[in-house]
């Protein structure tokens, strides 16, 4: 299991029998990000802890079914429990994820970056498909489209080229 993930499990178990009731009632209403899809109701209301967690992210992928998890303990008043998770899941996500909104607005080298990737980690048809988009912020947005079913090494690729073609904003980013 990934560190975040076990991270949400521990946050998960450490809830009472009501407050897990409660949590998985506030996750069928908390506002999702677009794109994303609600866990059936019938599904969500059986499920204890561990099913609970592999579901959330089957669903959502680890950083974000964190992200969800934080914030409904949050609105629960449950805050130690979702700083507490917030931090391991801060210090288990891969740089491109921390940091995937500020790569697709500031990379200024899209084309770069690809060209680094080719082969690599994306097919003719993603390149293509990057490359045809007409910014660099939609490029980056087109990427990031692939990067779920990337791993570890793929990403290690992209913020290789990454350190290659803006060394000054990657720099700025792991200072942050």
């Amino acid at each position: 299991m990934g560190r975040t993930r076990d991270a949400i499990l521990e946050a998960l178990e450490n809830l009472t029998a009501d407050e897990l009731k409660k949590f998985k009632l506030k996750l069928l209403s908390v506002p999702l990000r677009e794109g994303y899809g609600r866990i059936p109701r019938g599904t969500l209301l059986t499920m204890d802890a561990m099913d609970l967690t592999d579901k959330l992210v089957s669903f959502y992928l680890e950083a974000y079914g964190a992200e969800l998890t934080e914030l409904v303990l949050r609105d629960m008043g449950m805050q130690e429990t979702a700083e507490r998770l917030q931090e391991i899941a801060c210090k288990a996500l891969h740089f491109m994820d921390q940091h995937r909104a500020a790569l697709i607005a500031r990379v200024t080298d899209v084309d770069g970056v690809l060209d680094a990737l080719y082969g690599r980690v994306l097919t003719e048809e993603q390149y293509q498909a990057v490359r045809a988009e007409t910014t660099n912020p939609a490029k980056m947005r087109k990427l990031f489209s692939f990067a779920p079913a990337w791993n570890l090494t793929c990403k290690d690729l992209l913020l290789h080229a990454l350190k290659e073609t803006q060394p000054y904003l990657v720099a700025d980013l792991e200072q942050s």
